[in-house]
Parts: C-alpha cells; structure tokens; sequence
C-alpha cells in the first residue's frame, strides 16, 4: 500500500521542488506542457469569474489559467507544501507581473479555506493521486465550485493497448525513478512513489464513480497521448 500520510508527501515534494518543474519536463519527454494546454481549452472558462487550482504545485496551470482569463479574473492556487508556493509565487512574478488577481495559498485539498460555491471551475492536475483520501478530495473540491460549474482532474492513467503498456509499466517503474533521482535527490524516494502511486490510483471508470459520489455528472473523459494521461470533467 502506498504511503501518502500528508508528512510524508509534504517532505518529499519539499525536498524536490528546486527541480520540480525540470523534472516534469525532462520525464515527460516535455509533453506535459501539451497536457495542460489541452485541458485547459477543454474547460468552459469564463473571465471575470473566479478559478481554483487545488494541488498546484509550482504553480503552471494556475498561470496558464490567469493568463487566458485576464488579469481582472481572480485565480487562486492550493498546496500544502510551502516550498512549492513559493516557487509558484516567484513564476507569478516573473511571467504576469501585473496580474496581481493571481495569489497561492497554503491549504489541504481535503479542507478547502473557501466558502461553499466560490469558484467556476476547480481544477487538479497530477496531484489528486497526493491526497491521503481521494474521496474526501473531490467532495472538497466539489463543494466550493458553484453550481453548473465544473471539477476537472487531469492525472497519469494506465494504457490498454498491449505494446504500449509494457513500455509505459517499464519506463514509470524502472527508468523513471533511476533518472529522477540522480537528478532530483531526496530521502523520501520520490520518484519511486511516482509510479507506485499512479499504480495504486483509480482511472477510467472507476474516478468516474469517485466523482459522481462526490455529487459530480455528466463525466466526461478524454484520453491524452494514448491514454497515458486522462483529463475528466464533471459539472456541479
């Protein structure tokens, strides 16, 4: 079973956030900057209306967000790790100086700061698999989104096609973590958490009931570079 008691996973994204977003890049062949481009014109955003971004890490999809609603559009960004916000905040400063509607805060997915029917949309991406309880996540972030509005997660899912999913399982749990680590050293493996926790999350279908229970419908499911990631859209 997967350790992800919130110490454990704060300390190791702690301790890899210098080189966090290199990492993504290096790993991901860069395609993860096509993987929240292609999310974020999925959903139905509308300026002027605030967006939250839970698990956001460094802080990409946030701005990416900011970025195509406008500086007048509240976007905010939760983490639980304040190494990461910080790296985030130091981006917002450097690439949307003046959109100073843009803030990170520290916060638990699974006990959201927010009021009931705050945002448009709440998003995550590549992050839900982090929370201790999934469940709880997504109730959370479905009770602050406004009715009619909707919850996307954007996270790694397993291929079915037979080729490719002996060179994915091959790549996630033999060559990535080696890699990861001699680049991104930490004490907390963090890299071999990667694909143990990938493994151990729900995809497919079985997300698309976590989010109904959560008071979600209308699941929507689009499979990215061969199904080795999955955006899913639920409205509130």
């Amino acid at each position: 079973m997967v350790d992800k008691s919130g110490d454990r996973v704060r300390q190791m994204f702690a301790e890899i956030a210098p080189r966090y977003d290199l990492m993504n890049h290096v790993l991901s062949l860069n395609v993860d900057r096509h993987w929240r481009s292609k999310a974020l014109r999925f959903l139905k955003l509308h300026p002027g209306e605030p967006v939250l971004d839970t698990c956001t890490g460094t802080g990409d999809l946030a701005l990416s967000i900011a970025k195509q609603l406008g500086k007048e559009t509240r976007v905010i960004g939760s983490d639980f790790c304040p190494e990461m916000l910080e790296i985030a905040r130091d981006k917002r400063k450097r690439k949307l100086p003046s959109y100073q509607q843009v803030d990170f805060v520290e916060a638990d997915t699974q006990k959201l700061p927010f009021a009931d029917d705050t945002f448009q949309a709440v998003t995550v991406a590549f992050g839900l698999r982090n929370v201790a309880v999934t469940e709880v996540g997504l109730s959370e972030m479905t009770r602050v989104c406004k009715p009619g509005g909707q919850v996307a997660v954007l996270e790694f899912s397993k291929p079915t096609a037979f080729g490719l999913r002996h060179v994915y399982n091959a790549y996630f749990q033999h060559i990535l973590p080696r890699v990861g680590q001699r680049l991104a050293k930490n004490d907390q493996s963090a890299y071999q958490y990667l694909p143990e926790s990938v493994q151990a999350f729900p995809s497919g279908e079985a997300l698309a009931v976590l989010m109904r229970q959560a008071g979600l419908k209308n699941i929507q499911m689009v499979a990215m570079t061969f199904g080795v990631v999955t955006l899913y859209v639920g409205t509130k």
